[in-house]
Order: structure tokens, then sequence, then C-alpha cells
């Protein structure tokens, strides 16, 4: 049997990417998908968002895999549209064990701005990147509590979460969403439910490919920084961030509560 066979999983930013990897593999193994993105661009992001035909294409690739999906568009900082998606996906699928809190943005760190467009850069992060998480962990807190049977909340974090990286809203916002789960996972353990972060390193999607990144690093490079994982490979893949999810999610991991998991090849430990 699949590690996750009858279980529902509610999953944010799955219209591509890592959001869209890790619908693809709890669907895999055996879960029903809740799902949202927000298919919109932000004027303080240097790269485009999802689209409305990209949450199609994960919901065909879902369903191809013979597993069912609700999704919706739905923009995490919207909190009622939240409500709304994951209560009527509860209604269609019965129930919910793990949530993936995903959706993320890396907004105006990348060229010189204005000071208004600095203030939108920090308003679109902490918005998306850390009320947007505690947004997705609240409205799900009370299906996973009502249902009885413990489950996994899983959130998106990153090597910036962990080592000192500029003031930005990036940076700061993981930061955040590690005191999200610290505190969560404590409420939330007479519960049976676990709540813990895997940080990524730089992983394969636009997110890291663009140009606007690519052109940030070389300038720290300049700085005499050098952003480099110890294991030898540049970037991770989607599916290697997806595997560290489905574990956490998995009764595999039913007693790992409260933890930062790196899946960073090595980044935050290396030295220079």
């Amino acid at each position: 049997m699949a590690r996750l066979e009858g279980t529902v999983a509610f999953i944010t930013g799955i219209g591509r990417g890592q959001g869209r990897s890790h619908a693809l593999r709890l669907a895999a193994e055996g879960a029903d998908i809740i799902g949202v993105d927000a298919c919109t661009d932000f004027a303080s992001v240097a790269y485009p968002m999802s689209t409305r035909e990209d949450l199609a294409e994960t919901v065909a690739l879902v369903e191809g895999l013979d597993r069912r999906i609700v999704a919706r568009v739905a923009d995490v900082r919207d909190r009622s549209a939240l409500q709304a998606a994951v209560d009527e996906g509860v209604a269609e699928l019965g129930r919910l064990d793990s949530v993936v809190a995903n959706a993320g943005i890396s907004p105006g760190l990348f060229r010189l701005t204005t000071p208004e467009e600095d203030q939108q850069a920090w308003d679109d992060g902490i918005a998306v990147n850390l009320t947007g998480v505690w947004n997705t962990t609240q409205v799900a807190i009370p299906h996973l509590v009502a249902g009885g049977r413990g489950g996994a909340i899983v959130l998106t974090g990153s090597t910036a979460g962990l080592r000192g990286m500029g003031g930005g809203a990036y940076g700061v916002a993981k930061h955040g969403v590690v005191g999200i789960m610290r505190g969560l996972a404590n409420d939330l353990a007479p519960h049976s439910i676990r709540v813990n972060v895997v940080h990524p390193t730089a992983v394969n999607t636009l997110m890291a490919t663009n140009e606007a990144m690519q052109g940030f690093l070389a300038t720290q490079v300049d700085k005499g920084v050098h952003m480099r994982n110890a294991l030898p490979v540049d970037m991770l893949e989607p599916s290697d961030i997806s595997n560290a999810v489905a574990f956490l999610c998995s009764d595999e991991g039913r007693y790992i509560t409260g933890t930062n998991l790196p899946v960073d090849a090595g980044f935050v430990n290396r030295i220079g």
C-alpha cells in the first residue's frame, strides 16, 4: 500500500515548481489533493508567476495518477479565499490529513529600486511568505483537529531562513516561518499533529533560474560571498524536496515535530 493511501493533503502554490511536484508526489503516494494557486503576477517580482493554465495542467497530472483533486484559484494573502478552498475540498474529499504551506515569492532583491518599490517588495514578501503561511495553517488546523487522527503540517522554509543572508523580506519571512513552526508544534502536539519546516537550497524552478536571480548571485560572488553547496551539485530538483515532504507527511515521520530539516546539499553547514 502507498504510504499516504486514503489521506487528503492541502497544498498551496500548486501551479508549478515545488508545489506541483509536492502534489504529484503525495498523489503518487495515495493522497487526494486540495490545492490552490494565486495565478497572478506581482510588480515586485522579476519573474512571471504561474497561470490558470499551469494550474489546470497540475490538475490533469494529478488526475492522471488516478487521484482526486479539488483545485481553486486563491491567494494565500486572502484568508477568506483560502478558507473557502479548504472547506470545499474537505466537504468533497471527506477529510484532511496533511498540509504543505509551499506558496512563496522572491521579491525585489535583484535590482535597484526606489523607496516605494522597496516598500512594495517588503509588503509583498511578508504578506505571501509569512502571513500566507500563517493563513494556510489557520484555515486548515480546525479540520485536522476535528478529524481526530493527528496529521502533519510541513512549511516551506529556505536556507535563507537558517543563515544571515540579508535583511530583505524573503529572508526575514523565512526566519519567521521557523517561529510559526516552533509555536504550532507545541500547540498541536496534544492532537498528535506534527509541524516541521523543510529548508531547500536553490531548486531548479523559475524562482532560482530566472535572469534577475542569476544576476543577483553574480553580484554576491563579486562581494566574496560564495553561495555554493557543499555537495557537488548546483541545484536540487523539486522532487528532492518532495521526497522530504512525503516522508514528513507519512507515518514514517510520526514522531518528528518541531524540527528544521535542511534539504540543502550541505549549504548551511558549508564554511566560506
